[in-house]
């Protein structure tokens, strides 16, 4: 596996190929956009870990250029905490967003999760640990047992399922659930989480990053 790191710190650029290293990767690093930018056409990585704080371009810009032609895994990085800001990438097509200072264990594991939802296969089954949906059944199985669903709760499960371990912004929700008449509607999906919550049990975890959206973990 290959790693291109995107940060001008760096300390950050050797404490993250230090941690890359350790664990197989191969490892590349950019310390600014642009020369980023060329490093990702030159080693096609198989993600790219790119902070939002450049010296020379917006990160977000990096991200967009990136999105052009390549759907690599992006996890971004920054020490802005702000949920615009998160959101923001997010919507332009990162995978997940860690907030500096961060905890290496926390991001390795990120990273595993959106390099593992990058390479699913795409069966009519979607699978996320104990739970199976057919797609072309629109049938729901807990742990082999049949789910009853309405069809808000499958379509809002669905959305989750399809990006799990990654965050799903309250917008990108709400258009896919309940279409142009759920913009604005936050509470449409805290009534409904709590229904996944209840249906799921302890066997996934519906998780709510506040401010920003959802995403279906694994206990």
């Amino acid at each position: 596996m290959t790693a291109l790191i995107i940060d001008d710190e760096i300390q950050i650029r050797r404490l993250l190929r230090l941690a890359l290293e350790s664990r197989g990767y191969t490892v590349h690093v950019a310390e600014n956009g642009r020369l980023g930018l060329q490093e990702a056409v030159f080693c096609r990585p198989d993600v790219v870990l790119l902070d939002l704080g450049l010296p020379d371009m917006d990160g977000l810009d990096v991200l967009k250029s990136l999105r052009e032609w390549s759907s690599v895994p992006v996890l971004m990085l920054s020490v802005r905490d702000q949920e615009s800001v998160k959101v923001a990438a997010l919507e332009n097509g990162a995978d997940d967003y860690v907030t500096k200072p961060f905890s290496t264990a926390e991001l390795i594991a990120r990273l595993a999760v959106i390099q593992r939802r990058h390479h699913g296969n795409e069966s009519p089954e979607l699978v996320v640990g104990p739970l199976t949906i057919h797609l072309d059944r629109h049938e729901v199985f807990l742990a082999g047992k049949p789910l009853k669903m309405t069809p808000t709760e499958y379509a809002f499960l669905h959305a989750l399922a399809r990006h799990a371990g990654k965050i799903v912004t309250q917008r990108q929700l709400l258009r896919e659930v309940w279409g142009q008449q759920g913009d604005g509607q936050t509470h449409y999906l805290r009534v409904y989480a709590n229904h996944l919550r209840k249906k799921l049990g302890d066997q996934l975890i519906v998780s709510n990053e506040p401010g920003i959206g959802y995403r279906l973990l694994e206990p």
